[in-house]
């Protein structure tokens, strides 16, 4: 496994000595009250993690896989809510860095390291989730602009937000239906953009969850990613496989957390004259707690240096995507069962991270689709030419 040098050890730590001193003391009061975290964001951006992603010359850092899924992995030790700030605006990083033309590099990426310009991907639609290829929201062209029509829901960062990644229909009839979407990065301003309801959630608190409306939204000819149409599904899947992986980090963060909190408590907790962490049935749990949380990391890390190499790793982000955020689901609800009735207040972080869970295990491509992802990775791995 590749070990960090200096430099990259230096931003892990720095992020976490921020989230033990600025996030974790206020976390859990900030996700009560659904509290958008202004302040906290304020210092990610001083510390430059908008720009993690985006190369030096733009304002970034610029750094390799494995750092990036750490720092995420920390921030989401402390809480994912804060954590989904900077995630989908990653992925809108990530787009622009690869397939942006130069004019948009130049026009948009230092902005975006300062976290001046930041929000995230619309993709999602009320009838089209994993099945991307189903949009209905349309991109025609009206001489110097796009006209937006349609609607986007589960947006992240959608109200406190000012900028976005849209997937979009250009053609309509063109079959498949993928080669007829294009990708644009869209601004707040103009009239007919509609931010409405904050959807309710179970849990992935202060950082908001909206629907987009767009009524002949305009869109500037200029803003088309990679100036030529029809591109938009390959640009935003492979903005998708690195989310994979820092989705995959923030479930590895959120076990840790719940694996720390059981096991200090296990310690502490004291029953029939000694501590439950002396019983064994305590001590399987936080052994298979621990044993899963390694894996975790290991793939995450093994995909994450595969990537770094620029190759492939569907089938690598797929599984530690996979493997990761079950185990979040999974450690977290075992470490509400050590807790006991203590695991299930608001008195212990526990039930944040058993309530922040699911959305790991959903979003960034549910587990189902990964599975489906991993399994036809590993048919053409192994064809049976006999």
């Amino acid at each position: 496994m590749q070990t960090l040098n200096a430099e990259q050890e230096l931003i892990v730590s720095t992020v976490k000595k921020f989230v033990e001193k600025e996030v974790i003391p206020v976390a859990s009061e900030m996700d009560h009250r659904n509290e958008y975290p202004h302040a906290l964001v304020g210092q990610m951006q001083q510390m430059g993690l908008f720009g993690l992603n985006i190369p030096e010359e733009f304002g970034g850092s610029a750094v390799d896989s494995v750092t990036f899924a750490r720092v995420f992995e920390e921030i989401s030790r402390g809480w994912l809510g804060l954590a989904g700030v900077i995630g989908s605006n990653s992925v809108m990083c990530d787009v622009v860095v690869r397939f942006g033309t130069e004019e948009q590099k130049k026009r948009f990426l230092p902005a975006m390291a300062a976290g001046e310009k930041r929000g995230g991907i619309c993709l999602t639609e009320p009838n089209a989730g994993t099945d991307l290829q189903s949009i209905s929201t349309t991109a025609v062209r009206d001489g110097a602009v796009y006209r937006i029509n349609g609607s986007k829901m589960w947006i992240t960062n959608a109200r406190h937000g000012n900028t976005f990644l849209l997937l979009a229909k250009t053609d309509t009839q063109t079959q498949p239906a993928h080669r007829g979407m294009s990708a644009f990065i869209l601004e707040k301003g103009a009239p007919g953009l509609n931010v409405s309801r904050d959807i309710e959630k179970l849990g992935y608190k202060g950082v908001e969850t909206c629907e987009l409306h767009f009524d002949n939204f305009p869109v500037p000819a200029e803003n088309l990613v990679g100036g030529v149409e029809g591109h938009g599904f390959k640009h935003v899947m492979t903005g998708l496989e690195a989310e994979r992986l820092n989705v995959a980090a923030r479930g590895l963060g959120i076990a840790r957390a719940a694996f720390e909190e059981a096991i200090r408590y296990a310690q502490r907790r004291v029953t029939f004259g000694k501590p439950i962490a002396e019983y064994q049935t305590i001590q399987n749990k936080l052994a298979d707690m621990a044993t899963h949380i390694e894996a975790s990391r290991l793939l995450i890390y093994s995909a994450a240096e595969k990537r770094d190499r620029g190759e492939r790793c569907d089938l690598e982000a797929g599984m530690a995507k996979l493997f990761a955020t079950e185990t979040a689901a999974e450690v977290s609800l075992e470490a509400m069962r050590i807790l006991g009735a203590n695991g299930y207040s608001k008195d212990f972080p526990v039930e944040r991270y058993y309530r922040d869970a699911p959305l790991v295990v959903i979003g960034g491509g549910t587990n189902e689709l990964q599975r489906l992802i991993i399994a036809r990775n590993l048919l053409k791995k192994y064809r049976d030419n006999g």
